[in-house]
């Protein structure tokens, strides 16, 4: 009996690819700030819990994007559905969670998202002229009342800490994306 060794590994290869789920919709939940500076870091800490609290489907990327610029590059431009995290100076009452999808976003607010090396909307205008513009965009922040050089959120801040984790959670949920909490 002959064995034919290419059809072996074929085979092999679909019983494997048919264990995977390949899912086509890419989430990236981006978290951006500043920890050294109070409530900047808002973005940054919102990430760090959902990753130490939840556990999310293979399509849901995590990043803590710090103060990087170019190197967010890759993460956004891979997104299908991108939820950015951050402090937001609006001109509200600290505290206040602010929250715009797609169209609806001021061109201020993005303008304000400051990531030092250049500003998030440098990187989107970058992303649009590369063709990689993610479907859907959401910004979730909250208004700072600190950004002393201080580790650790305001009083204010941390008192509506949850209602801003919630509202990430609200969005993750109406994108089907259902975290499970860890034990």
């Amino acid at each position: 009996m002959k064995i034919n060794i290419k059809s072996l590994v074929e085979l092999n290869l679909k019983k494997k690819l048919g264990k995977i789920k390949v899912c086509e919709t890419k989430i990236v939940i981006l978290g951006i700030g500043n920890l050294l500076l109070s409530d900047e870091g808002v973005g940054v800490k919102v990430v760090q819990d959902l990753s130490t609290h939840y556990k999310f489907p293979e399509n849901v990327e995590l990043v803590d994007g710090g103060v990087g610029g170019f190197s967010l590059l890759h993460y956004i431009e891979s997104a299908k559905k991108l939820l950015v995290i951050d402090a937001i100076s609006g001109g509200k009452p600290p505290g206040t969670i602010y929250k715009f999808k797609g169209e609806d976003i001021p061109y201020q607010v993005i303008e304000k998202i400051s990531m030092h090396e250049l500003s998030f909307s440098d990187i989107l205008s970058l992303v649009k002229l590369r063709d990689k513009y993610p479907e859907e965009l959401v910004i979730i922040g909250i208004e700072p009342y600190s950004l002393e050089l201080k580790i650790g959120l305001s009083e204010v801040v941390e008192k509506n800490y949850d209602k801003l984790l919630e509202e990430v959670l609200a969005q993750l949920k109406e994108w089907g994306i259902k975290p499970i909490p860890k034990s």
